[in-house]
């Protein structure tokens, strides 16, 4: 292998293995040997700094997020943070983790999970670790390095704020990996770290480890979406795929061409057929195409789909395969009630695995979602329709990918996926180390575009844009930290306005070339009668007047008036200097372009006044409100202090801190039981799709509740009047879709009547009881008496049966 290197390149890898000498031995450890982007972010973290890796989705990232775990274990007292977007992905972490370096040495946090949290290796979600910093944990002690996976998370709307957070406060001296799809913009936001974190080096690679053979699938016939004929550049669309596009997916001869002419000049349109889902699997089973991930973008449909295949009567597993996937699943699920399996559709779904098909959406049970995960990637099950969410970031890959739409609902309506969403999907095709390729197919509908989808396929990354905004609770903890002063100033480090700064750099600079121009109009408008400017002036004052014309409704006083101006304008038009000069139209030319380029140099410096400083204007508007409640006073000089309401609200963290740490201020959930207080505590975090409506009183529970709900509904009503007066964007009211639900949960009613009352999928249920837990937990915590003896029992009645076992999900 060494004699096919280049001298440099032979020096270069010398170099390596005589300066790096923990990445030589991991090295050392590994299956494959390293790519290249991969050693050199490697070598960046051996090297003592902080590193952001862009690469494509199966590219390979978690090596170097190994390497820094594996580095970091090499000192007898450093200890590793693992972040992740989302449980799931921590738990499969915290698994793979053990399996590497004993139980002993890895924790798990996820809010309502709480395993060896002292460990030098502990995984956790984000927000976990934002909470640690705000409360300057003891368990940030030795820490050497924080993993931070999926980080181009920072982009989403409602959680992306908290990955900024904690890139701000780390303390300076830990190290950071970050790990993100390919974003076009990875540079900017390297920038950003190096100015926040400091020696920070990017590492982008765009080179996919397997190949993506790209397809069509049209009538029967898998067609390339691209030209493979060797004799034109790639990305270049299979013209067999434009006729076959035209033609209502046939290939056609000379002689049918013209028939098809014929056709079309009679108003005909040919109509492709489309296979049904059992038939694909045949098909791709056929070429030696799976396993095949299917990407539906409906839990519902993902639910037809497998049924679908089952009743054509499709097996893709061996006898003996049957029987390894039925021992694994029975003690994966043997802890599940005997009474919660039918509910929970356990046998249809067992057939289902055992026939190598599954489904895998949000709705799932967590347990039978890591089941799918775990038979999918030992290759026991060979088929998976699945939602999008299958995309983040969890290890499943595939040989094959099939989209069977390019358009989603996403909430609203249906929208086309972008490019991101596109690669990120498509990611999941090629297992390396086994498929020499990988492949994507799209199903072909009536309508489609190949050059669009050529598009969509050839533009690989999009940018990475902060969703970052100070929070209630956010104020308080940097205030008391900080103080209101140096706060601002932390503030205006986010990437936030790193990305505004940037912007008005750009408008800046725009901004001035614009002002040269207007400079050099000025001088071609000036005349040597007098002052053209003034002149020009009065000429589009009278140009506008007239051409705004009057209403016909206009009162005779207006009517006069307007002549008047007309009049005197007309006059000192006439009796300005500049009026008889032989070259006035050649000047109003000039004079024209340079009021056209005022107007839009006026509107750029405008967009630098909001953009200027827009972070630190909404921090201070969030503590504007704070002073008008209580929650912060006048401290020593100008600062702000907090007081026992602020320390109150510092421990609250989620999207109603503010309601809920008022709603204890205010004594309005002292007398609820733990059902009805959980059922609160469910009112506050839900958040219903959009066609559900609120429900009934009588839908709710009775008792103390209902006056407690209808207090803080008023309550809510009255913090949004609030927001809203101090330019703050208020919240939605509170939800009581599933509070009847969890109440009788709470009280102690079975799954299935819970389930039918809630109109919800097991998956759903218990990832909103969870988050009702992490909510409960806080209030156990941080309110005072009764609410928080309460709590705590609430806590208890909530966390049995599935939620109980689904608690390190």
């Amino acid at each position: 292998m060494t004699d096919q290197l280049s001298p440099a390149e032979r020096f270069a890898a010398s170099r390596t293995r005589a300066g790096l000498p923990i990445l030589e031995s991991f090295r050392a450890r590994q299956r494959f040997d390293l790519d290249p982007y991969q050693i050199a972010a490697c070598a960046v973290v051996e090297e003592g700094k902080s590193v952001l890796v862009a690469a494509p989705t199966g590219a390979g990232k978690t090596v170097i997020a190994e390497f820094a775990i594996y580095r970091a274990m090499q000192d007898a007292r450093s200890k590793v943070f693992y972040t992740a977007p989302m449980k799931a992905l921590s738990n499969q972490k915290f698994q793979e983790l053990q399996a590497e370096y004993g139980e002993g040495a890895v924790g798990l946090l996820t809010g309502d999970t709480n395993i060896n949290s002292h460990a030098r290796i502990v995984v956790m979600t984000t927000e976990v670790l934002r909470n640690m910093l705000y409360a300057d944990s003891d368990l940030l002690r030795d820490l050497s390095c924080v993993i931070m996976d999926e980080v181009h998370f920072l982009a989403d709307r409602f959680r992306g704020a908290v990955w900024e957070e904690v890139i701000i406060h780390l303390p300076q001296h830990v190290r950071m990996v970050s790990l993100s799809a390919t974003v076009s913009n990875a540079e900017e936001f390297g920038d950003w770290l190096q100015a926040v974190r400091g020696d920070t080096e990017v590492i982008v690679s765009e080179e996919r480890p397997v190949p993506l053979d790209q397809h069509i699938l049209m009538r029967t016939k898998l067609i390339d979406l691209f030209d493979s004929s060797g004799l034109v550049a790639t990305h270049r669309v299979n013209p067999e795929l434009v006729q076959m596009a035209r033609y209502g997916g046939r290939t056609l001869s000379a002689r049918q061409m013209k028939d098809v002419g014929r056709y079309h000049s009679r108003g005909g349109r040919p109509e492709a057929m489309r296979m049904d889902r059992p038939d694909v699997v045949k098909l791709l089973d056929s070429k030696n195409l799976l396993p095949a991930i299917f990407f539906v973008f409906s839990r519902v449909g993902c639910d037809q789909a497998v049924t679908k295949v089952l009743r054509s009567g499709i097996r893709l597993t061996t006898p003996a395969e049957r029987d390894e996937i039925r021992a694994i699943v029975e003690d994966r699920c043997r802890t599940l009630l005997d009474e919660d399996l039918a509910v929970l559709g356990y046998w249809d779904w067992l057939t289902g695995l055992e026939r190598g098909v599954a489904a895998h959406h949000a709705g799932l049970l967590p347990a039978f979602k890591e089941v799918v995960e775990e038979l999918f990637q030992k290759k026991l099950v060979k088929v998976v329709f699945a939602t999008e969410t299958l995309a983040l970031g969890i290890n499943m890959p595939a040989r094959t990918v099939v989209l069977e739409k390019l358009e989603k609902f996403n909430g609203e309506a249906r929208v086309p996926i972008t490019p991101g969403e596109y690669t990120q999907l498509t990611g999941r095709a090629g297992r390396r180390g086994i498929d020499v390729e990988g492949h994507s197919v799209i199903q072909w509908v009536d309508g489609l575009d190949p050059q669009a989808v050529a598009s969509l396929a050839s533009r690989r990354t999009y940018p990475l844009n902060s969703s970052f905004k100070p929070t209630y609770n956010m104020a308080v903890n940097l205030i008391e930290q900080f103080g209101r002063e140096r706060t601002r100033e932390i503030l205006e480090s986010s990437f936030a306005q790193f990305q505004a700064d940037r912007a008005v750099v750009d408008l800046a600079r725009k901004v001035r070339q614009q002002e040269e121009s207007m400079a050099g109009y000025a001088k071609s408008m000036a005349c040597h009668l007098g002052d053209f400017t003034e002149y020009s002036t009065i000429r589009r004052e009278l140009t506008d007047l007239e051409r705004k014309g009057i209403s016909n409704t206009a009162s005779r006083a207006e009517r006069e008036k307007r002549q008047r101006q007309l009049t005197d304008l007309r006059r000192r038009l006439k009796q300005h200097p500049c009026h008889a000069c032989p070259e006035r139209e050649s000047h109003a030319r000039w004079a024209e372009r340079w009021w056209k380029l005022k107007r839009e140099t006026d509107q750029l410096n405008a967009q630098i006044r909001t953009r200027t400083g827009a972070v630190a204007k909404i921090f201070d508007r969030v503590t504007d409100v704070l002073v008008e409640l209580d929650y912060l006073v006048p401290g020593e000089g100008a600062e702000l202090a907090l007081n026992a309401s602020g320390r109150m609200l510092r421990r609250i963290y989620g999207e109603r801190d503010l309601l809920v740490a008022e709603s204890l201020r205010r004594g309005f959930w002292n007398e609820l039981d733990p059902a009805s207080l959980a059922a609160m505590a469910t009112a506050l975090v839900y958040e219903p799709r959009r066609e559900e409506g609120q429900l009934g009183d009588r839908h709710l529970p009775r008792g103390a509740f209902r006056e407690a709900f209808d207090r803080t509904g008023t309550l809510w009503s009255e913090l949004d009047d609030l927001e809203r007066l101090h330019k703050l964007p208020g919240s939605q009211p509170l939800s009581t879709g599933l509070a009847l639900a969890m109440y009788r949960w709470a009280s102690g009613t079975g799954l299935d009547a819970v389930l039918q009352e809630a109109d919800m999928a097991a998956g759903d249920f218990v990832r909103w009881t969870k988050q009702t837990i992490d909510l409960l937990d806080q209030l156990s915590v941080v309110a005072d008496g009764d609410v928080g003896r309460t709590a705590r029992k609430a806590l208890d009645a909530i966390r049995r049966g599935i939620v109980a076992y689904s608690s390190v999900a």
